[in-house]
């Protein structure tokens, strides 16, 4: 048989095969899943000087930043339905006014939905137009000068006591606790310093004590003899100054060289770890008190001491300062985007105001003009290089 007739022969019996079979159906297709949800990027900004003389406080407000961010992360959170992450856009002003504007013009073309910062008044409070034009809710975890609430500004916040507070109960304890007859004050003009000295002085009148001289430096001075000379003439029982470690410490030493024995005070811009560092041998135990913008007391105190031992351990550092009113600020203003459905600033804006949130630093609720109610001081000295509190007052 020739090939070609085989093949025919096999291919009738092939097809004769098949016609006694039901012709079997497709396999139904399985249903199609739905689409996951994209994530949605959610921009935060942070603004501190991470460079200059006190790059070592804005770092410690960056690291509160980032350590909120990355537990934000963690968490999973959904707003509106959809799955949320977190990205921290993080700036350096240098304490510089101009810096600071422009960082903020930054942040608010990269459409950031709200800014934690600055660190001090004098950034805080030019940056603060710029977010108030855009729209943009800012939090501010550490400038306390008054101007910064008192602008009627919708969006503006701030998560410590301001100075008509600080300065004011650190005035009335120079002369009621210290007994201090005479006192000096020095500032170093910037809107913090001298906003806290003035409202210093105001409480030390107050309460009965005597300016015996008011002095002033900048910011980057590391010279003081000639005004610390014409103070020491004075006698005065105590030295105020209206600034920042930086300068302070300096300031510490030099007047241990000039034989000035008084007390020296300030407020939180000198409060911090660093200080006794800064100034070295300059610094007696019980000799500099400070007031920190905050505080907890009773069983928050755990919550807070927990949150240092857990900064510790990520950033292999103590806490300078405001670290922990900047991680509460960044879950504030967050909570206000998962309560509100959304992260346009113009629909959790409502929610922020609204706000009554349990962080590490105590509850945080904001008053009408974006004051933390009921705000604390922690009034602080040194002993042995290490920070002492003395009192939590509200």
């Amino acid at each position: 048989m020739q090939l070609n007739t085989k093949l025919a022969v096999i291919a009738a019996a092939v097809a004769l095969a098949a016609c006694g079979k039901k012709e079997e159906a497709a396999p139904a297709a399985a249903p199609a899943a739905a689409p996951a949800a994209a994530a949605q990027v959610i921009k935060i900004g942070h603004v501190g000087p991470t460079s200059g003389a006190i790059a070592h406080l804005g770092k410690d407000n960056e690291n509160g930043a980032r350590m909120a961010i990355e537990e934000l992360n963690a968490a999973g959170l959904t707003i509106g339905g959809a799955p949320a992450k977190f990205e921290l856009l993080a700036e350096d002003d240098a304490a510089d006014p101009k810096q600071g504007t422009a960082a903020a013009t930054k942040l608010v073309d990269a459409k950031v939905a709200g800014v934690i910062g600055h660190l001090n008044s004098g950034t805080t409070i030019p940056a603060s137009q710029i977010y108030n034009d855009a729209g943009i809710p800012q939090i501010s975890p550490s400038a306390t000068n008054p101007k910064y609430t008192r602008q009627g500004y919708a969006g503006a916040f701030r998560v410590v006591a301001d100075d008509v507070h600080l300065g004011g109960t650190l005035g009335k304890y120079a002369v009621e606790t210290l007994k201090a007859k005479n006192v000096a004050v020095i500032d170093d003009r910037t809107a913090y310093g001298q906003g806290v000295a003035d409202e210093f002085e105001k409480g030390v009148k107050a309460s009965g004590g005597t300016v015996v001289g008011r002095e002033f430096t900048n910011d980057k001075a590391t010279d003081f003899n000639a005004i610390l000379t014409t103070l020491k003439a004075k006698k005065p029982d105590v030295v105020f100054f209206g600034g920042m470690d930086a300068v302070a410490g300096p300031m510490l030493k030099q007047m241990k060289q000039l034989g000035i024995n008084a007390k020296f005070m300030g407020g939180d811009g000198i409060c911090s770890t660093e200080l006794p560092k800064l100034a070295a041998d300059g610094m007696a135990d019980d000799q500099v008190f400070c007031a920190e913008a905050g505080g907890v007391e009773g069983e928050q105190k755990e919550g807070m001491d927990k949150f240092r031992a857990d900064f510790k351990a990520k950033f292999g550092a103590d806490v300078q300062v405001y670290a922990p009113y900047v991680y509460d600020a960044v879950k504030v203003m967050a909570n206000a985007m998962v309560t509100a459905g959304s992260a346009d600033p113009k629909v959790y804006l409502p929610a922020l105001k609204a706000t009554n949130y349990k962080g590490v630093t105590g509850t945080i609720a904001f008053d009408e003009k974006g004051d933390i109610k009921n705000g604390a001081l922690t009034l602080m000295t040194y002993k042995g290089g290490n920070r002492t509190t003395l009192a939590v007052i509200r």
